[in-house]
């Protein structure tokens, strides 16, 4: 297989193509173990290509509605982290560190080059980490509603309490109980979007039945909890420590743009405009009526912002045309 003029080794087109609605080809890749992940577009090489990261719980399904748009003259993907989407994850591999080393190896031998990555919650936080653990990989960072030190107040209790009760060790089958047992996986996915949608009408039909089929692929293939709940303590690890996340934020020296949303239930917008205050040099944009999930809920306002960030700081003749 080809990418950009180069051979990619150990990998293959997807057995399963679930985000082919929405111009994407599905791949898989050994690195470090196989992973799955996606391509929007033709693929062109204009610009630092784009490497969009999920949170807590999402897949490469999470940037199905943006992808196609900002790939638009320039290469965008989508990769599904250890122990989410359809790539494999252990209590190893399923932590933010784990996935961090995941994203290195995703960004040397599939990108080959600096990235920007794109970051949703978790994502936004691995995002920030990648670009202070190796600043020469990252030549921006998007951050989507990204987790943040909360120092300001608490976030909604009906999302802190089902978050963190994911992160505490030996309530996880307690918490999988809560929310899954019995639960066919349709009204579970009108779950997850009843939590961190403002809008839950908002949500798009053929997105949740993506979703839905890949929830029960996931499930089917065993581990899941565990991944979650392991990804969920290592995040929480990381949150906890303010000052070094803090710290790890200050240090960023590419162009950053953050996104937050004014009724978001896990990120309070206090949090937002804490971290746009401790720093200046980000670009920071708020969504009215939007959660958690800005890339799902309003596709539409998310991707004039991003093109419009990309254009000043990435310009590409051919892009956007």
């Amino acid at each position: 297989m080809t990418s950009q003029g180069r051979v990619l080794a150990d990998t293959i087109s997807a057995p399963l193509q679930l985000a082919a609605p929405w111009g994407a080809r599905g791949y898989v890749s050994a690195l470090g173990g196989w992973m799955h992940w996606v391509e929007f577009g033709a693929g062109a090489a204009a610009g630092p290509p784009l490497i969009f990261v999920h949170g807590l719980g999402g897949s490469h399904l999470n940037w199905a509605l943006i992808g196609p748009q900002l790939a638009a003259g320039r290469r965008a993907m989508a990769l599904d982290l250890r122990g989410f989407g359809l790539t494999p994850g252990d209590r190893r591999t399923a932590t933010i560190w784990g996935n961090i080393a995941l994203l290195q190896r995703f960004i040397e031998q599939i990108a080959g080059e600096p990235t920007v990555l794109v970051g949703n919650s978790m994502g936004g936080m691995l995002s920030i980490l990648q670009a202070y653990a190796h600043p020469e990989s990252v030549a921006g960072l998007v951050l989507i509603a990204p987790v943040l030190p909360a120092r300001v107040r608490r976030p909604d209790l009906r999302a802190a309490r089902k978050f963190w009760l994911s992160a505490v060790p030996g309530l996880r089958q307690a918490t999988a109980a809560a929310l899954r047992d019995g639960v066919p996986p349709r009204h579970l996915m009108h779950r997850v979007i009843d939590l961190y949608c403002c809008d839950p009408a908002s949500a798009d039909p053929e997105m949740m039945k993506a979703s839905t089929r890949l929830s029960v692929l996931h499930r089917s293939a065993g581990g899941a909890d565990q991944a979650l709940m392991v990804a969920a303590r290592s995040l929480m690890n990381v949150a906890s420590q303010p000052r070094r996340y803090e710290a790890a934020m200050a240090a960023v020296t590419a162009p950053v743009l953050l996104i937050g949303g004014t009724r978001d239930p896990v990120v309070p917008l206090a949090s937002i405009r804490a971290a746009a205050a401790s720093n200046p040099g980000w670009h920071t944009v708020i969504l009215d009526d939007v959660g958690h999930t800005p890339q799902l809920e309003k596709p539409q306002a998310v991707v004039p912002v991003v093109r419009g960030w990309l254009d000043l700081h990435f310009p590409s003749p051919d892009a956007w045309e």
